[in-house]
């Protein structure tokens, strides 16, 4: 079946996965950008901003987590198509709802609604491309989805830029009711048809671990993607807390620095996706990413009374491997299963490795006030790397495999 799919990555299918990741990045990190304007606006004092603002921060990340389970399993249980048009209706009306809140209840909420909703829109998309495309060009049409859809942070900023934060909502949510309309023109994948046919078990996520072949190969899915987030939320994210440990002459502007850095995502994504193409290995193109990102983060940690040019130089540069171990990541992730666990896998990959940032954030916590930030930051950097450098080579080369199989 996937041998007579799309050649061309240019695809209609490609072309909707990229415009809905597009709005789940650009909607992710507009929270980051508009969550202190938005909280002062809503009254919050100064003093508690931070601890607010993690509050709502914890209560989305919930979300995306439950998310990325249940709308895995929809998508194999009652298809790719309908679980994407629930998944872009959930987060659009509820990105607008949530430039109307007036308290912080209401705000929780619709974070966790929006970050539930949020959850779908990845591993759906990329599920639906590989099963529809050639399996030699569906690598390049899932680094596209990635390579557009980073580009969706730099539109935030923009907005951002020109609009108060709850016109930035609505921004978002009318995007996405606008994406819907391109849905009618995509057509159910024929590998799930045919599955769905035959009645065999779909979407049991517990399946992933009462085997241990299964298990072992869903966990180093999980593992090799961790320092992407790594670098996102404490790198990137915390620049200027890092910028005053390193000495860096001149000021960093926190937007700037994540703006330059998913820039340069976007770039990694093409990349590392036709690296992975020419190579002829996912596997390859995932240990040169991992290793590119140790060498620049000890570059970042070296960069000691550099000028704010040149630090943000290295943020952009960092991005580029990072986008490219998250667009190959994404695109192995739902290589590795059947038809009847693909999506179940390729959405709910995605989001714990995204739910990482908790656990990257507590043991940074937990070591700075013995070491310091930059020795707590460099040293679950080093960890971090070294669980994907060997993840790597334990998940399985999906390369050309042929997705038309059940488990």
């Amino acid at each position: 079946m996937n041998s007579n799919g799309i050649k061309n990555p240019f695809n209609i299918v490609v072309i909707v996965a990229a415009l809905g990741y597009f709005v789940d990045i650009y909607d992710l990190i507009l929270f980051g950008i508009v969550k202190n304007p938005s909280l002062t606006d809503l009254g919050v004092t100064p003093e508690n901003l931070f601890s607010e603002g993690s509050f709502l921060l914890n209560i989305q990340m919930i979300g995306m987590l439950i998310g990325g389970i249940v709308w895995g399993i929809l998508g194999d249980k009652n298809g790719r198509l309908s679980t994407l048009f629930f998944t872009i209706l959930l987060y659009s009306l509820a990105n607008i709802a949530n430039g109307f809140v007036q308290t912080l209840d209401q705000y929780a909420w619709l974070r966790f609604i929006a970050g539930f909703g949020l959850a779908g829109e990845l591993g759906i998309g990329i599920t639906l491309v590989s099963e529809v495309m050639t399996k030699e060009s569906r690598g390049l049409g899932a680094s596209i989805v990635s390579g557009i859809g980073i580009i969706g942070a730099v539109l935030a900023f923009l907005i951002n830029d020109f609009f108060d934060w709850r016109m930035a909502y609505f921004v978002g949510g009318g995007l996405g009711l606008m994406l819907l309309f391109l849905r009618i023109v995509v057509h159910e994948s024929g590998m799930y048809h045919k599955t769905k046919q035959e009645g065999v078990s779909r979407g049991n996520f517990f399946r992933l671990f009462n085997d241990a072949k299964r298990f072992k190969k869903y966990i180093f899915s999980i593992l090799v993607g961790v320092p992407v987030w790594y670098v996102i939320s404490l790198l990137v994210i915390s620049s200027s807390d890092f910028a005053k440990e390193l000495n860096i002459q001149g000021a960093i502007k926190g937007s700037t620095a994540v703006m330059l850095h998913y820039i340069g995502a976007s770039l990694g994504s093409l990349v590392f996706g036709y690296l992975a193409q020419r190579w002829q290995s996912r596997k390859r193109s995932i240990l040169y990413a991992v290793i590119t990102m140790a060498i620049l983060m000890v570059v970042y940690f070296m960069a000691s009374d550099a000028s704010s040019f040149v630090f943000y130089l290295i943020l952009f540069l960092i991005g580029i491997p990072m986008g490219g171990l998250w667009a190959v990541f994404v695109t192995a992730s739902s290589e590795q299963f059947g038809t009847n666990l693909r999506a179940t896998v390729a959405t709910s990959a995605p989001n714990f490795v995204r739910g990482s940032t908790v656990l990257v954030s507590f043991f940074v916590t937990y070591l700075k006030p013995g070491l310091g930030l930059w020795t707590a930051g460099f040293i679950v950097g080093c960890v971090c790397m070294a669980i994907a450098i060997f993840s790597s080579f334990m998940i399985e080369e999906t390369y050309g495999k042929e997705l038309d199989y059940t488990e």
